[in-house]
């Protein structure tokens, strides 16, 4: 492998990591902006501003965006976070130049009234596909609960009153200043031409204009609180639990992801053994969420309303133990091969790694190779663990519930909040 890095005299920074064996390219801008960055009256307008991306610039509509991603073959999508708006694709080597092309046209849309009037309609309609999915609703009331106020406890969709009460100019004003080229990176993959990129892109990104984008990185305090909200539609509880994390910056994040994937990483974990094998919860797991300096554990599950105060006890039981005992090398190394054979299934691909070296740019300002990284969940022992949960996260969880009349539930928690 080979890491190039370049920075325009407006502050976009272009990085890459090149595979003279790859058979394809991978390409993609990573905007640092998110549900974090917004305020209550822009809430929702990162994901509808990455909508609005392909709707078309000065130079192409709307139908010549998606005509030209298939004319070039590409493997595209675009996704909005907490913190990052990501745009990408890839293609075959000798389209590298057009896909760049296509993507940076792109990100200058012209956000014309009309296709803003007619896209509100569509982020409307997913929203409310979303509040049907129950795990998503509880997952996003967890994230606000357990957050208290804080940036990460926004909503990435926004809700129905943000984006009905949402204006075009607003959405202008928010891209000006977030969209700025010192807000942003771009990243290739795989067997590309770095002095073609790198001059094309001084070409057709060179005279964005940079401005100011600050992001608060304080971390939230955690508030260990018990709510139940009743939704007389469901006929399942959906619980989520979330204890404080390692941050995306932490060296530690990889014995988080080794110690959630050993609690609740799927078949075999402790979670699995615990609530989905002897039939008390039709699903059940822990994920380790890490964001700009801050992150989070998420423990789930689902269940029948009878057995809810058996699987809440039995989850909040599980986590705690782990820091009394951590567990033994045997546990724990089957964690670390699963992890590690993921990574390098994923990263065989130039698409596969393309948001692992954006985001080790974004976060850390360096890139780190495939094999360090599977080194350092190797690497993973019982020490690291203990250290990890020396604090104990897990006596601050954050609980929260969704489902029909919570009947025992009530018993619980005294100072549970029950609302509809």
């Amino acid at each position: 492998m080979r890491y190039d890095q370049h920075t325009l005299p407006n502050g976009l920074h272009i990085v890459g990591e090149h595979n003279e064996s790859a058979k394809s390219v991978a390409i993609g801008f990573f905007t640092r902006t998110g549900g974090r960055d917004e305020t209550p009256a822009t809430s929702g307008v990162s994901h509808f501003l990455e909508h609005m991306m392909f709707k078309g610039s000065e130079r192409r509509s709307a139908s010549d965006v998606n005509r030209e991603f298939d004319e070039i073959g590409t493997n595209n999508n675009a996704f909005t976070s907490e913190e990052n708006t990501v745009y990408y694709g890839a293609v075959l080597p000798e389209f590298q130049s057009r896909l760049l092309d296509l993507l940076a046209d792109m990100l200058r849309p012209s956000l014309r009234q009309d296709d803003f009037d007619t896209e509100k309609k569509v982020i409307l309609e997913e929203i409310a596909m979303y509040q049907d999915r129950p795990f998503f609703t509880t997952f996003d009331l967890a994230r606000e609960t357990y957050h208290h106020g804080h940036p990460l406890g926004n909503s990435v969709l926004g809700s129905t009153e943000s984006i009905s009460a949402l204006e075009r100019d607003q959405m202008m004003a928010y891209f000006e200043r977030r969209y700025a080229p010192n807000n942003m990176t771009l990243v290739l993959v795989g067997n590309y031409d770095w002095e073609a990129a790198v001059a094309q892109t001084e070409t057709v990104c060179g005279g964005w204009q940079p401005a100011d984008a600050p992001r608060a990185l304080s971390r939230p305090e955690p508030f260990p609180q018990e709510r139940m909200v009743v939704d007389a539609k469901r006929d399942r509880l959906y619980l989520c639990a979330v204890a404080p994390a390692p941050a995306a910056q932490d060296d530690e994040r990889y014995a988080a992801e080794v110690l959630a994937e050993t609690l609740g990483g799927g078949d075999g974990s402790r979670l699995y053994w615990a609530l989905t094998h002897p039939g008390l919860a039709d699903t059940a797991g822990l994920s380790y969420d890490a964001n700009d300096g801050a992150g989070a554990f998420f423990a789930y599950a689902s269940c029948s309303p009878t057995h809810a105060k058996d699987v809440m006890e039995i989850l909040r039981s599980t986590l705690v133990s782990i820091q009394d005992e951590p567990p033994p090398e045997a546990e724990l190394a089957r964690a670390r091969r699963k992890l590690a054979t993921g990574t390098v299934i994923q990263g065989e691909t130039p698409m596969g790694r393309l948001t692992s070296v954006g985001f080790d740019w974004m976060y850390r300002h360096k890139i780190d190779p495939l094999d360090k990284v599977v080194d350092r969940y190797l690497g993973v022992s019982p020490e690291h663990v203990a250290r990890l949960v020396s604090d104990r996260p897990f006596d601050q969880l954050t609980l929260v519930a969704l489902g029909p009349e919570p009947g025992e539930i009530k018993s619980l928690a005294d100072a549970a909040a029950l609302e509809e």
